[in-house]
């Protein structure tokens, strides 16, 4: 597949480029930008032979497949929806709009067209979840009771930028973080969030978008679940942590782009540590959504999925503006 990139930014350099590459006859043709200087110089560092500032020339060319999209996240509606109706299969960033309205719109606007269109969730790829997931639906900690994700981190200074200064860009921890907890926990239990309470809070990392956020969410079985993301805490550990009747799992370091952490079960016989794949997350969803262009499976997680965790994060921030109890709203979807 030849592929083409919107936007020249961090995770496409340290991850997703080498991901594409990493598929049999992988190439990254394009690369579109703000900025001409931009554009040259991503594409010069990268090996790109086509650097651009006009997405509309990228989608012209015929050669190209398939468009990765990772902007900021206000102009992935439009971006996207562009690419759709060139024709081009999809995979865009989290979360994939500012509102559920425009997610919607990209979901449906992608199935009327024919194409792919699918949600760059990638902790869904990491071992560590598949080997977690693969034990709460063995039944080896019985009746899942509760979950708790603790996904409160420090964000680097060169992703700090939009992410902590620019609501109308979609910055904020709530759509950088809670949606990939509301992804994780979806995909572990295979339910979507009810409801949901929940506080934000600001400690003047940046302007305007809320830095810290706890919340618990009401799910259709009765499991409650526990989150906490932030962009503040320098020396914090991550990790996700599943109660259930007949054990417990404890995950450590988990929450995370890179394949590392550790994963214990817990039960009447006593702790064991969980073996799990350390593969190139990046390089799993990449493969997965070319056998889903190829007719064989879907995503890792596609369109609806995208749209599902960004309600999610929604109903946390409007929680959280309220202090009242919002049910989730996934727009029909």
């Amino acid at each position: 597949m030849s592929w083409g990139l919107i936007g020249a930014s961090t995770i496409a350099a340290q991850h997703m480029i080498r991901a594409l590459r990493a598929q049999p006859g992988g190439e990254v043709s394009w690369v579109v930008s703000a900025t001409t200087a931009r554009a040259t110089g991503f594409a010069a560092e990268h090996g790109i032979a086509h650097p651009t500032t006009d997405p509309d020339e990228m989608l012209a060319d015929p050669a190209v497949t398939a468009v990765y999209i990772s902007s900021t996240n206000e102009k992935h509606h439009a971006q996207a929806l562009a690419a759709i109706a060139a024709g081009k299969h999809v995979l865009c960033e989290k979360p994939l709009a500012t509102s559920l309205a425009d997610a919607a719109d990209m979901v449906r606007a992608a199935r009327a067209r024919g194409v792919v269109f699918a949600t760059d969730h990638h902790l869904r790829n990491a071992g560590a979840h598949l080997a977690i997931r693969e034990l709460i639906a063995a039944g080896r900690i019985g009746t899942v009771l509760s979950a708790r994700v603790f996904h409160a981190v420090y964000l680097p200074v060169n992703l700090q930028g939009w992410r902590i200064n620019d609501p109308a860009a979609g910055g904020g921890v709530i759509p950088d973080i809670t949606v990939h907890d509301a992804d994780t926990i979806r995909f572990y239990l295979g339910e979507d969030p009810q409801a949901v309470v929940a506080m934000a809070g600001s400690s003047g990392m940046g302007q305007g978008v809320e830095d810290s956020v706890m919340s618990v969410w009401s799910m259709p079985s009765g499991v409650m679940v526990q989150a906490h993301e932030s962009f503040t805490h320098r020396f914090a550990s991550s990790g996700i942590e599943f109660h259930g009747s007949a054990g417990s799992i404890i995950a450590r370091g988990v929450m995370t782009q890179a394949p590392v952490g550790e994963v214990e079960l817990v039960t009447a016989q006593g702790r064991e540590a969980v073996p799990f794949a350390r593969h190139d997350l990046y390089a799993r969803g990449v493969a997965l959504f070319e056998a889903a262009v190829a007719g064989q499976g879907r995503p890792a997680a596609d369109g609806v999925d995208g749209v599902k965790s960004l309600a999610v994060a929604l109903a946390v921030r409007q929680a959280a503006v309220s202090g009242a109890k919002t049910v989730v709203d996934y727009g029909g979807l």
